[in-house]
């Protein structure tokens, strides 16, 4: 019961947060603190989003951002989180690539995009390149971690049993590493999420961020708020989804 009440407490706390966001928005816009130019309403916020609704803009927009968010994660994460291992088990490995592999993780995803646009264009090949840049290194780094802190112990056991690499990777080294790599993955989901929405803002053919440039470019300001309250919202829905599957995937895992 103290549990329950507890959780309900935390979700109000929460919502009242959000509430005394909305209630500043509204108060600020009656009172004339800032220009409609500069700060849209609330009510024409919400008569934006269902007008997208209709049109189906919306969703074609929200369809085309988060299709390519899925296919550049997956393919980010899944490359960042083997070599994260392979550079934590092979000190060749680690050796040849390290300097190289440091020294463009401190670039900016968002610096890149120039050249990407050159070599890819603005479609969906030049956003998902953008998103597995975004994804793979702290996938990447919280796999090196993680695989490297574990104890020596694990792999003289190993040894013991005289396990295959790929055994050895099943049984050793992916379920004792699962916990810091799920959290390195829910990392590389946040950061995909925030480049793919620069990228759509910087140059793109659709999306989120091109429907907010556009916004900007015609002057609705109430479009342009309404993508930023989308992003939020998808942003936290994407991670506590996250969070409930690494939850699960850590309960389930063996000791």
């Amino acid at each position: 019961m103290l549990k329950v009440l507890r959780s309900l407490r935390s979700i109000a706390l929460s919502w009242s947060g959000i509430a005394t966001l909305l209630l500043a928005w509204w108060l600020n816009t009656r009172l004339g603190l800032f220009p409609p130019q500069v700060l849209a309403p609330p009510e024409r916020v919400a008569a934006a989003f269902v007008a997208g609704v209709r049109s189906g803009d919306l969703a074609r927009n929200l369809v085309a951002s988060l299709s390519v968010l899925a296919a550049g994660y997956v393919i980010g994460a899944t490359l960042g989180v083997a070599f994260g291992v392979a550079m934590a088990r092979s000190r060749t490995i680690e050796s040849y690539t390290s300097g190289l592999f440091h020294a463009i993780r401190q670039v900016p995803t968002i610096a890149f995009i120039p050249m990407l646009v050159l070599m890819f264009g603005i479609e969906a090949t030049f956003k998902i390149v953008v998103v597995g840049k975004a994804s793979f290194y702290p996938a990447a780094l919280a796999a090196y971690t993680a695989v490297q802190g574990l104890p020596r112990r694990y792999f003289d056991v190993a040894d013991v049993y005289r396990l295959s690499p790929l055994a050895r990777l099943r049984h050793v080294i992916l379920p004792a590493s699962l916990p810091p790599v799920l959290t390195g993955l829910r990392l590389s989901l946040s950061r995909a999420w925030v480049a793919l929405v620069a990228a759509e803002l910087l140059v793109a053919d659709r999306g989120i961020g091109q429907m907010m440039e556009l916004g900007r470019q015609t002057f609705r300001l109430d479009v342009v708020l309404m993508g930023v309250v989308l992003i939020g919202a998808i942003g936290f829905l994407l991670d506590r989804g996250f969070k409930r599957v690494e939850r699960l995937l850590v309960r389930g895992a063996p000791a």
